[in-house]
């Protein structure tokens, strides 16, 4: 098999990411894996994994990447670094034609480039196979625990990026001390999931919706919450999957019962512009409107979650929505909600988030530039490819020419 070149591109996307697409202890264990593949390290100032690392890993920094035949970084590339007649990964934020974007497409398209986004990466049932969602999760619940905790001055805990590691910050989640509050959690994949291993950690019980609704409990409880227990259909009342997720505009929210007993409210469900928003601005103005504290993980501005006005940042990740006026207030005063919609959580934790994301890479991506891709997991995940668009990504035909 012909050698195989892969460069680790240096983040350039301002603000920085501290993230890597790939350890240096991943690195190694490919290498051997591998005797075709040759790895390189373009230095950097930023990374979480500083060159020093990599290099007492045996590994090479080379600033000049033109030699590589892969490209792998994990934002996106500014358009005028991208070298013509490349693979790369990372993360485009193209495929719902973001504006921001349109020159980094056209750019791809016009220099011939086999774009492979990380959030195109499907098995053959269309399930993602990577990416940061879990530490989304972990990170966005234990803001979620930290604002409510600052909001009722109740106790008071390190925030994330503060904390060296995970290790750090569960050590942390031990001096949290919580009410008899409920927590509700939407949402049923990895961004859920590890939502779930911090309340887990808290000791937290969880209860089906309808206990979560009907009963009081003497210790915080939360439950989690799929499709079918926040959306149905205006007639019946019914709901169907295979409907729901061909035709989400025939559906309404069946949220509004939780919105009067819940607390904390930790969103982590994907949202189709098309289905039905969690709750109204109207519904946030009733007097028994109950959430104090909403962890907008998803952050969609003007999405499911309308309290969600802007992303918020990791050194800013709090901001109030006043109801009655229906605009940014201060976060912790007993008028407004407490929002947290940070919209790059893992880079919180950029440690730990990089070496779970690039075992995950190593493990399911990287083996298909090395054997048949049988069920075409990079093919179908390439963008564009040679100048043209890929058959799946033809309707980014008016956006990327």
């Amino acid at each position: 098999m012909n050698k195989i070149k892969i460069g680790v591109l240096r983040e350039e996307k301002s603000p920085p990411d501290k993230r890597v697409p790939l350890t240096p202890l991943i690195c190694t264990e490919l290498l051997t894996l591998y005797p075709e593949l040759e790895i390189v390290i373009q230095p950097s100032k930023i990374r979480c994994y500083d060159d020093d690392e990599y290099l007492a890993f045996g590994l090479t920094l080379q600033e000049d990447l033109t030699d590589c035949d892969v490209l792998m970084g994990v934002k996106e590339v500014p358009a005028d670094k991208l070298i013509p007649n490349k693979k790369y990964f990372f993360f485009s934020h193209t495929i719902k034609k973001q504006p921001h974007n349109i020159k980094l497409m056209k750019t791809l398209i016009e220099k011939k480039i086999q774009m492979i986004d990380y959030e195109t990466l499907t098995d053959k049932d269309h399930n993602r196979i990577i990416g940061f969602g879990r530490f989304a999760g972990i990170v966005g619940a234990y803001n979620g625990i930290l604002g409510y905790g600052r909001k009722y001055e109740v106790f008071h805990i390190k925030p994330a990026h503060l904390c060296r590691d995970r290790a750090e910050m569960e050590e942390e989640l031990k001096r949290v001390k919580l009410p008899n509050i409920k927590i509700a959690l939407s949402g049923g994949g990895r961004v859920a999931n590890g939502v779930i291993e911090i309340l887990s950690a808290l000791r937290i019980r969880k209860v089906t919706p309808e206990e979560f609704l009907t009963a009081s409990f003497r210790e915080p409880v939360y439950c989690q919450l799929n499709t079918k227990d926040y959306a149905e259909l205006p007639t019946d009342h019914n709901y169907d999957n295979n409907d729901f997720y061909k035709h989400p505009e025939h559906f309404v929210t069946k949220f509004i019962p939780y919105t009067k007993v819940t607390d904390v409210y930790i969103s982590a469900h994907y949202w189709d512009p098309k289905s039905p928003k969690m709750f109204s601005t109207g519904d946030l103005k009733a007097s028994n409107f109950h959430i104090s504290v909403i962890a907008d993980i998803t952050c969609d501005i003007d999405g499911s979650i309308p309290t969600t006005l802007r992303s918020s940042t990791i050194d800013k990740p709090f901001y109030g929505y006043n109801p009655k006026t229906g605009k940014e207030d201060v976060p912790f005063s007993k008028e407004t909600i407490c929002i947290m919609a940070v919209d790059n959580l893992p880079c919180e934790l950029p440690r730990d988030a990089s070496d779970d994301f690039s075992k995950d890479l190593m493990e399911r991506v990287l083996p298909y530039l090395f054997k048949e891709d049988t069920d075409k997991i990079i093919e179908r995940a390439s963008i564009c490819k040679q100048g043209k668009l890929m058959p799946n990504f033809e309707y980014l035909s008016d956006y990327a020419y």
